[in-house]
């Protein structure tokens, strides 16, 4: 399995330096990821921007000064462009990416580019942002939830995966829950500074339509959390609803 790895975090983050150690059990490794820090980036790419560098570092190792999904479309125009990898893994994140903030992560941003391009995504983060965050549920977990999640892959499905462990050792995880993304926002989210300035922050507030057990409410309880997601994210009932009230019509030509 030609496996390529990349993170929102850059590419000295601890995070992704354990998970290519995982993942040196299922085939051959590839790391390609940001130079420097990448979060709440998303799907963003350097659409446009002159100066990317790409940094190789030997040993299958290398970094681009650009966004995560920037980092999946040149390795797949590079060191894949003769043939796609088998899986791309995004993380493992810093920080948690349960609920909202899936939407602005840079860790599934990578996961939904390589999907977009045929190639099975997988996005991991840990609910802990510290350097030094205890990664051993992730390194006990994950290796059975990823045979899993590649036994469920078929070509060009538009599915990827958003996989979530709590912060809490691994002999504290109560099980893995397969579940919906949660709903929620963030609230007072700029805090000024003494100079004046201001940084993002904020606090969090639950969403009103949250089904029963979302996945940033079975985190927090101590379970690693997997959410499918789709590229296609077209909502259909409501697509029905427009063409029940008529929307569509054809125009006569002139």
């Amino acid at each position: 399995m030609r496996i390529l790895i990349t993170n929102d975090d850059g590419f000295q983050a601890r995070g992704i330096h354990i998970l290519a150690e995982i993942m040196k059990q299922f085939g051959d490794v590839t790391v390609l990821a940001p130079s420097e820090h990448q979060s709440g980036k998303s799907m963003a790419v350097d659409l446009g921007r002159k100066g990317l560098v790409y940094t190789d570092l030997g040993d299958g190792w290398g970094h681009l000064n650009g966004t995560p999904a920037s980092c999946v479309k040149f390795a797949l125009n590079s060191v894949f462009a003769d043939s796609k990898p088998d899986v791309l893994v995004s993380g493992i994140n810093h920080g948690g990416n349960v609920a909202v903030a899936s939407c602005y992560s840079g860790t599934l941003g990578a996961a939904q580019e390589a999907v977009v391009n045929g190639v099975p995504g997988i996005g991991v983060s840990l609910f802990d942002e510290r350097p030094d965050a205890d990664f051993s549920a992730v390194e006990r977990f994950f290796p059975d939830i990823f045979r899993k999640l590649m036994s469920l892959q078929t070509p060009d499905s538009g599915i990827f995966y958003n996989v979530n462990f709590p912060r809490i050792p691994a002999d504290e995880i109560r099980g893995v829950r397969a579940c919906s993304m949660g709903i929620c926002r963030w609230i007072k989210e700029f805090v000024q500074d003494e100079d004046g300035s201001y940084h993002m922050s904020g606090e969090i507030e639950d969403g009103s339509w949250n089904t029963e057990m979302p996945d940033h409410h079975l985190m927090l309880q101590g379970y690693i959390t997997i959410v499918p997601h789709l590229v296609d994210n077209t909502a259909y009932r409501e697509l029905e609803r427009m063409r029940a009230l008529g929307i569509d019509r054809e125009f006569q030509n002139l």
